[in-house]
């Protein structure tokens, strides 16, 4: 079984609950397999499911834009396919171990089966949208994972590299993550083919709240319990990823503890490399002013939100906006 939203997110996707059953009605259907192999995969990566939350920003945005149609579940249900795909190759990426409480494929089965299952899930997600009556959506979600995969690709090019500066390391985390919340609330806002304007109005809407999320993920990372936040913490440290929170803490710190962040990440036989680097250092101001800034992005992405028309489910993007900030998982 998937693990669901929790009761929070129920309540803010209330305005399109019958769409969002719609949609994992779809996503069902699309991972079914005939290869016991692959339906055992699938079957496990279901459980992966969990906030939903940019299948619900499809389905919201086009409510609070009136622009709703009946293939808007199937347009979320593409990108939440394409999304379950990112998890799975991340999870590559990172040497994680658990997903959702539960164990990644790279291993429960091998880097290349994963590889593989990713692989297989965006196809289904693109054969989707390929049945849609606009291209819309397959020309966006294109798009959006060609930028997904820039984006990866830049911060394994940055590992390690402390004199980044902020400007990229933000460029990067809106490449690899808010460039799919920015495509799910276009979509709603214009699938199969509305104003430009709008759509433009809610993929910057999207994008903030996205990047807000990823900041809120790498302090996560950094300082999170593994047992609440549901996933392997640490990964970024110990992948050598200078996340933003840990940027923060370099720039304010004298060259000496500089010179322990740089052996926490680096010095040979180090087991716990998160664990080394808070040892080094106190990463609370640079957590601190990383929320601070996915804060300022909200309330940037809030005013986004002003000229539509007040409805249940404007109510609940911007109570989305708040939820980003004080989620703990």
């Amino acid at each position: 079984m998937s693990r669901q939203p929790s009761a929070e997110l129920v309540q803010l996707f209330q305005p399109v609950e019958e769409g969002l059953d719609a949609m994992r009605a779809c996503l069902e259907e699309q991972l079914v397999e005939s290869s016991h192999a692959v339906a055992d995969m699938t079957g496990h990566v279901s459980r992966f499911r969990g906030k939903q939350l940019r299948a619900a920003l499809v389905l919201l945005s086009a409510k609070a834009c009136g622009t709703y149609t009946a293939e808007h579940p199937q347009v979320a249900a593409v990108v939440e396919m394409i999304h379950l795909a990112t998890l799975v190759h991340d999870d590559i990426l990172d040497g994680a171990e658990v997903r959702r409480r539960v164990a990644c494929v790279n291993q429960r089965w091998d880097n290349q089966v994963a590889v593989l299952l990713g692989d297989f899930l965006y196809a289904r997600a693109f054969a989707l949208s390929t049945t849609l009556s606009s291209r819309l959506c397959s020309r966006l979600l294109a798009e959006t994972t060609r930028t997904l995969c820039v984006g990866e690709i830049e911060q394994s090019s940055r590992r390690y590299d402390f004199d980044v500066e902020r400007e990229t390391l933000e460029s990067i985390a809106t490449a690899k993550t808010a460039s799919l919340y920015a495509a799910a609330c276009e979509l709603g806002a214009r699938y199969p083919g509305g104003p430009v304007e709008l759509g433009d109005t809610m993929a910057a809407f999207g994008r903030e709240l996205g990047l807000a999320f990823q900041l809120v993920d790498d302090c996560l990372d950094l300082v999170g319990d593994t047992k609440v936040v549901g996933k392997s913490t640490g990964t970024d440290v110990a992948d050598g990823k200078v996340t933003l929170p840990v940027w923060f803490t370099y720039q304010a710190s004298s060259d000496e503890v500089r010179a322990a962040i740089r052996d926490a990440y680096t010095q040979p036989g180090v087991e716990d490399r998160a664990a080394a680097l808070k040892a080094a250092v106190d990463v609370g101001p640079g957590v601190e002013a990383a929320l601070a800034r996915a804060k300022g992005l909200l309330v940037d992405a809030q005013g986004r939100l002003a000229d539509l028309p007040e409805s249940p489910a404007r109510a609940s993007l911007e109570e989305i906006t708040r939820f980003v900030l004080r989620r703990s998982f």
